[in-house]
């Protein structure tokens, strides 16, 4: 019995986070938005309106830079408990279309609709009426793209932003993918599309006549998968459930930190709260990490793993900052700290000790 085809929907909410603020601050609507940090400091751009976009300005660009391309730049503080109150209503509207929903962040997310609570057979019907519920319900616009795979699908939402939706039809996937660069393909970001060019690959087709070894010396493990990319050939499952792989938290700070005890305090803070955000989830980890950036921008990491996966907010605070001690802090001054919690279990261990033999 054939496989039925799937038909996967890609949605991502157009400048999320602006968005939110100038739909709770009427003055704000129609306006070049960034929400960000103060661009007397280090702040920069976590997300902008299209209104900003005009100008040029683009998220994780320093905001005093945003300020000098647009000097009428409206800079809102970031309010992360609004976006994730407006992240779960989108999410849960979603949900009342299928089970089959794969979150990416507080903004984006795969659908699985082939088959759907609503009983309809076209995604590109499916997708309408989601556009239209949010609109509806939560003053939000999404963009949304449909294909017969995630791949297609994500490349799909972002075609005709903001409030776009392109539909990818199975007849139609050759003749989409001929016209992609590059820098199309999953994986592929700056770095490797200019080593790709360097030999001779332009185009998305191009990877399939390429030389599998040329390619292989080129990407690496990477191409085999780039190979299947480039002929649409996406199998990968829409993930309702998809597991945490790590959680971690981190500050920039305005001023360099320059005391160690200083120092201390802040990755103990940061590692109390990743613990917390652990037991949160009912999760637990066997490997701390701690990251940190000097003033020279020289980022360096440090790792630590014990047997036993824990969520002890006192053995993470403790293991962070013998970590800390092991860098060069105390002669160097720091402008970002973060702690991570990696290698997650989603029960406690019991203790080597208390393990029974049979």
């Amino acid at each position: 019995m054939a496989t039925p085809l799937r038909r996967i929907i890609h949605l991502d909410m157009d400048a999320f986070y602006a968005s939110v603020e100038q739909r709770d601050d009427p003055s704000l609507r129609g306006r070049p938005v960034a929400v960000g940090g103060s661009p007397q400091g280090r702040g920069v751009v976590a997300a902008c309106s299209y209104e900003a976009r005009v100008f040029g300005i683009r998220s994780a660009m320093p905001m005093a830079r945003a300020l000098r391309l647009c000097p009428e730049l409206m800079i809102v503080r970031p309010d992360f408990t609004r976006y994730r109150t407006a992240s779960q209503k989108v999410m849960a509207l979603l949900r009342e279309c299928t089970p089959l929903v794969e979150p990416l962040s507080l903004d984006e997310a795969y659908l699985d609709v082939t088959e759907n609570l609503w009983g309809e057979p076209l995604a590109s019907t499916v997708a309408k009426r989601l556009k239209r519920n949010i609109f509806e319900q939560i003053r939000l616009t999404a963009s949304a793209g449909v294909a017969p795979n995630k791949f297609l699908a994500k490349i799909a939402s972002g075609w005709q932003k903001p409030d776009g939706l392109t539909v990818i039809a199975p007849e139609r996937v050759e003749r989409f993918l001929q016209q992609l660069p590059v820098e199309a393909l999953w994986g592929v970001g700056p770095v490797t599309a200019k080593k790709l060019r360097a030999i001779g690959i332009q185009r998305l087709v191009d990877v399939r006549q390429t030389n599998e070894l040329d390619l292989k010396k080129t990407v690496g493990s990477l191409a085999e998968w780039l190979k299947r990319l480039s002929y649409g050939d996406d199998p990968r499952e829409v993930k309702p459930d998809r597991p945490w792989k790590s959680i971690s938290a981190e500050t920039t700070y305005p001023e360099d930190l320059e005391s160690l005890n200083e120092m201390r305090a802040e990755v103990e803070r940061l590692a109390r709260r990743v613990a917390g955000s652990l037991e949160k989830k009912n999760l637990y980890a066997r490997a701390v990490t701690l990251k940190l950036r000097y003033s020279d921008f020289t980022t360096v990491t440090r790792s630590h793993t014990v047997p036993v996966a824990t969520r002890s907010a006192d053995d993470f605070a403790a293991r962070a900052v013998a970590l800390l001690d092991r860098t060069e802090a105390a002669r160097r001054p720091v402008r970002l700290l973060g702690v991570g919690a990696h290698d997650l279990r989603g029960a406690p261990e019991p203790h080597p000790e208390q393990l029974e033999l049979g």
